[in-house]
């Protein structure tokens, strides 16, 4: 029974706020209900915005395989004298010579340069 009242309660005030919504704008980013405490619903409002404090990126690098990261993963990989011989839109291939072959690694063109294959 008092699951019920507690669902009920959170309906009305949700419906209430649906309502008045066009006096007054919240985002929903800045409601908090608890439950569970021997008060009841608890609503409290935050007029601070968490998208301030975080660090800004560059919007095009971001996600990104940065040639000199496929360069260290390739040599790490067995690769000596490894260069980036291309950089696209999806890969980045790093080229260089293993066991006296010349070999390439292909990199996925998207954050943390996971490998996708080897000529």
């Amino acid at each position: 029974m008092r699951k019920f009242l507690v669902n009920a309660a959170v309906a009305a005030v949700i419906g209430l706020t649906g309502l008045a919504g066009a006096a007054t704008t919240a985002s929903a980013e800045s409601v908090i209900f608890e439950f569970g405490s021997p008060q009841g619903v608890q609503y409290r409002d935050y007029d601070r915005d968490w998208r301030r404090d975080r660090p800004r990126w560059d919007g095009e690098r971001r996600g990104r395989c940065d040639p000199w990261l496929a360069v260290e993963k390739a040599r790490d990989r067995g690769l000596r004298r490894a260069h980036v011989a291309n950089v696209a839109r999806r890969q980045v291939v790093v080229e260089g010579r293993r066991h006296g072959d010349r070999q390439a690694i292909i990199f996925a063109n998207v954050r943390g340069c996971p490998v996708i294959g080897r000529w």
